[in-house]
């Protein structure tokens, strides 16, 4: 049983931060509400809904009994996480805020702000664990596996971890969502927030091409003929399927025709010559890795594991099983990691969490890998256009030459 305690809860207006205060509120804590914006550049927007985020919030407030405060980390949001956000795109990569945004902003900026306010711990509606071994705060996965955010968690530090309760994280979503109606919390039917948090539902090419000029270039398949045209290499991530506009275009040449009819997915990107490489097929072999190096490290407990540590498991992307992996080596500031089977569409930019069991260890940003079939040397690109006008232009000097030497004749 926690001692009573003053606690802050950072309420998003949705049901699980609600659960977690109400369930705070029931042990008997002095329970503070704080409601975040971190985002306002389009408050107007059909896609933006902190404003009913922030009515939502209020009516559990209400419901529960507790204080709400509005805080604006808009600024610091911008400055910590959206610039490296725009950085990461324009150069190749594919970030992810939402790890940026924990790190940073949820357990950092609201974390001071709440200590200012008084508090001992802050809560949040996270579906994971924290648990103390000996001096050591541990990070755990969330008993629902299915919603697990222990991946978005990973670099929180035990600073941040001391000062941090997940109220849900003992819970099944099922359950939670049972006890909220039980409760009668006014947003327990609300469904779920999907994707980046200042994105929400909105086109992500839409929102994109508002801070990232498009540059475009040509879409080529595995063998360097040129299938099509993409708007720009920033708009496009590994594994990609959609939005190609290749959807009807069959395999030109190769050596294996058996998958000419399959969908493309987007294989490779070349920043140097702006060029795309698109192949045909979920299981290409240029889509999948055993190996990977990761930088930007972050270790739960402030070291990371030892080579050769037995029983990792890693995920390269949210909602990944957990695979196998080898520890090969490491420093301060680059990993290499060898997972037993291959990894689908390992991509540059995005975290690799590893685990030790239900333990979460901390990991880094994805630098490079090694895919089983390397696409990074292709021929110079040969529009169809060129070869066009190249075979007129050769017609041309033929004609030339016929009536020339006819003339002579």
């Amino acid at each position: 049983m926690k001692a009573k305690e003053r606690v802050v809860v950072g309420l998003s207006g949705g049901v699980d931060s609600a659960v977690a205060a109400w369930l705070l509120k029931q042990e008997g804590h002095e329970v503070v509400g704080i409601f975040m914006k971190n985002w306002e550049d389009d408050d107007d927007s059909e896609y933006c809904s902190s404003n009913q985020d922030f009515v939502d919030a209020a009516a559990v407030a209400d419901v529960i009994g507790i204080d709400l405060e509005f805080v604006n980390f808009a600024g610091e949001y911008k400055d910590r996480v959206f610039a490296s956000f725009l950085s990461e795109y324009q150069a190749g990569r594919t970030p992810n805020p939402d790890i940026l945004c924990n790190a940073e902003i949820k357990f950092k900026a609201f974390l001071d702000h709440a200590m200012r306010l008084g508090a001992e711990h802050i809560a949040t509606g996270h579906y994971a664990r924290v648990q103390r071994v000996d001096q050591e705060m541990q990070l755990l996965k969330g008993v629902d596996e299915s919603k697990d955010q222990s991946y978005f968690l990973h670099r929180l530090n035990q600073a941040q971890l001391s000062k941090t309760w997940f109220p849900v994280g003992e819970l099944k979503k099922t359950a939670l969502r049972q006890l909220a109606l039980d409760i009668g919390l006014p947003n327990a039917k609300k469904k779920d927030s999907t994707g980046i948090c200042f994105i929400g539902e909105r086109p992500f090419r839409e929102f994109l091409n508002r801070y990232i000029a498009q540059a475009p270039g040509p879409i080529r398949d595995e063998v360097g003929q040129v299938i099509g045209k993409h708007v720009g290499l920033s708009f496009y991530t590994l594994g990609q399927r959609q939005g190609l506009g290749i959807g009807g275009v069959k395999r030109v040449s190769s050596e294996d025709s058996t998958g000419e009819h399959e969908p493309w997915f987007v294989a490779h990107k070349d920043m140097a010559s702006n060029q795309l490489v698109a192949v045909q097929g979920h299981e290409h072999p240029a889509l999948l890795s055993h190996e990977l190096l990761a930088i930007d490290l972050s270790w739960v407990s402030g070291h990371a594991p030892s080579v050769g540590s037995q029983g990792l498991t890693a995920k390269t992307r949210y909602r990944q099983q957990d695979a196998k992996v080898q520890l090969n080596s490491t420093d301060s500031s680059r990993i290499a990691l060898h997972f037993q089977e291959a990894q689908w569409a390992v991509t540059p930019g995005q975290s690799v969490v590893l685990y030790q069991g239900d333990v979460c260890l901390g990991g880094g940003v994805i630098e490079s890998f090694v895919p089983e079939k390397s696409l990074a040397h292709l021929p110079p690109v040969v529009w169809p256009e060129q070869r066009k006008n190249a075979r007129r232009k050769g017609k041309t000097q033929s004609n030339k030459s016929f009536q020339t030497s006819a003339s002579r004749g």
